[in-house]
């Protein structure tokens, strides 16, 4: 009895010891798992640098994870495998490392053609592995130099604090010390001076005067002769907007009736120090432009850029025959993604500042006199708009509605009322009580008729199930979307599956950096879509289905002209959002 207790005793060590080898503590199991996971398909393609930067970025959170759990099963006084046994265990564990990489790997192609096939892009023919696997190995090695730049600088405050501390105590501080000693690296210099760097270096963008924008000769333009802002004071984004919309003549050869010149405001960031000074620079050129004579005001907030999407307002001033004045403040240079992962609250005051500037004028004119108020933003600019303004505030007098494009994961009004959407109803085309005070809508329409009854306020999402920055969420580490149950979204692969840590890490690589979508997919939001969007919120009179279908046609083949005129796919909308 004696001799076989000790013997029992060791072997249920060793298969103890095994099995926590075989979970990928010691020789990067777990790195192989996320890695594998990282290869799998998100909502939108991916290049071969993101694909390669996303699957080494998820080895390292697998192998940080690994060391982990192989320290806590040492600080936990647990046994290691026998000598003898780790070489043909970490052997094994080797080789199903290579065997999960390898047919991962080899389904790479097929899995990102199932996303692609369902935005209507070109299959394409390899995955560049080779590729793939040497930017993943690299951007490996770059965190692990991080990481163990860390544990070093850990260790040498530990051991100075050894000599006056308790052990444990002098190892906690250590941690601390050195965490935040990065985090202040990270946040303070490095990404402070990167910001600064990229803010400069897209301000001096922003000054650029493009050859094809030419200074407006209509005085209901910003930016004119008789305009209150200079034209240089605009900046790139806002002489884009002012040069690019349409004409009275382009709307009547469309709509077969007659039509008025759109007027279009819009204040740059150098126009003036404050948020309230452009807000009242923006009130006077309304004022001058004689917008509030007439039929439909849309108070725009653009993107982080600065930028307006073309398909959006373009749409509105056509299906009301350009009888529409809108208005808009620059408050960024950076790209919304980048503004929305480092300051998304950055902007909002500008918005509001714009909206209680028009707003208070606005419910002061007699009822029957005043144009009909709407709010719009695509991205960033859906997010602050939506902030812009207070329900108490509009008790009595409210304005029209509003129409918000890919609202972003942040937007707190999106999120409860998507969180408290009807019982049934999927997370990606939400229902909200009886759908008179609020709708959401895709590529294909919304979940309630056409022709359903509104409230005195019209408030509508576009948003498609594919876009990342509407349905990012940084829960989604540990926590399974609900998007991702059945029926999924028209454009999302039934290959996606969920993986901890890994999918978030997916969907953060969507938001910055992917291969640019076609319209209506992904972050690009199609001009046929702002035309059916604005009709349910704004409800223009005079058109018929054969000049809707006309309009359509007509500004898909000038989003796709200006497409192929800047060179570049990702002209449809990735520009500014």
């Amino acid at each position: 009895m004696t001799t076989q207790t000790p013997r029992k005793d060791r072997a249920a060590a060793a298969v103890d010891s095994i099995i926590v080898e075989a979970v990928g503590f010691r020789m990067g199991l777990l790195g192989t798992l996320f890695f594998c996971a990282a290869l799998t398909p998100s909502l939108l393609p991916r290049s071969t640098l993101s694909q390669g930067a996303l699957a080494g970025a998820a080895l390292a959170a697998g192998y940080g994870l690994g060391v982990f759990f192989r320290w806590l099963w040492h600080y936990l006084g647990l046994t290691d495998p026998p000598e003898r046994l780790r070489v043909p265990v970490n052997i094994i564990i080797a080789i199903i490392c290579a065997g999960l990489a390898g047919y991962f790997l080899s389904q790479v192609t097929g899995w990102q053609n199932s996303i692609r096939s369902l935005m209507g892009m070109p299959p394409v023919t390899s995955g560049h592995l080779l590729e793939v696997v040497l930017t993943a190995l690299a951007t490996f090695l770059i965190l692990l130099i991080l990481a163990r730049l860390y544990r070093l600088v850990s260790r040498f405050v530990s051991r100075r604090a050894d000599r006056f501390l308790p052990r444990r105590v002098a190892n906690v501080i250590g941690v601390v010390v050195a965490l935040t000693l990065f985090w202040s690296l990270v946040t303070d210099v490095l990404v402070t001076r990167a910001l600064k760097v990229l803010d400069a270096s897209f301000a001096q963008y922003d000054a650029l005067i493009e050859p094809e924008a030419a200074q407006p000769a209509s005085p209901l333009k910003s930016g004119s002769r008789e305009s209150l802002l200079r034209w240089d004071e605009l900046g790139r984004t806002g002489r884009e907007f002012i040069a690019s919309g349409p004409s009275a003549r382009d709307i009547a050869a469309i709509s077969g009736r007659a039509a008025r010149e759109p007027i279009r405001v819009y204040v740059g960031l150098r126009a003036a120090e404050t948020p309230e000074a452009r807000a009242r620079l923006a009130l006077r050129e309304l004022l001058r432009t004689g917008a509030f004579e007439r039929s439909v005001l849309v108070l725009v907030t653009p993107t982080g850029t600065g930028w307006i999407d073309p398909a959006a307002m373009n749409s509105v001033e056509y299906l009301h025959h350009g009888d529409v004045a809108s208005a808009a403040l620059q408050y960024s240079y950076l790209n919304s993604p980048l503004s929305l992962l480092v300051e998304a609250e950055y902007g909002a005051d500008v918005a509001r500042a714009l909206f209680e500037e028009v707003y208070d004028y606005w419910r002061e004119l007699p009822t029957e006199r005043r144009p009909r108020l709407y709010l719009h933003g695509l991205s960033l600019g859906a997010l602050h708009s939506q902030a812009s303004w207070e329900l108490h505030e509009l008790i009595g007098d409210p304005f029209q509605g509003a129409l918000w494009s890919g609202p972003p994961f942040e937007s707190q009004m999106w999120r409860r009322i998507t969180d408290d959407r009807n019982p049934g109803s999927p997370e990606w085309l939400p229902q909200f009580r009886d759908g008179r005070f609020v709708r959401f809508m895709n590529q294909h329409g919304t979940p309630e008729p056409m022709d359903a009854s509104w409230g005195p306020m019209r408030l509508l999402y576009l948003q498609y199930a594919s876009d990342p920055i509407v349905f990012f969420d940084y829960r989604y580490a540990w926590r399974r979307p609900d998007w991702l149950s059945e029926p999924r979204g028209p454009d999302v692969t039934p290959a996606l599956r969920w993986f901890p840590l890994v999918t978030m890490l997916q969907l953060a690589v969507d938001m910055a950096v992917t291969t640019p979508t076609p319209p209506g997919h992904g972050h690009v939001y199609a001009p046929a879509d702002y035309v059916d969007a604005w009709r349910l919120v704004t409800a223009p009179n005079d058109w018929n289905d054969e000049t809707l279908s006309r309009l359509k046609a007509h500004l898909t083949r000038e989003l796709a002209r200006a497409s192929e005129q800047d060179g570049n796919e990702a002209a449809y909308g990735n520009r500014g959002g």
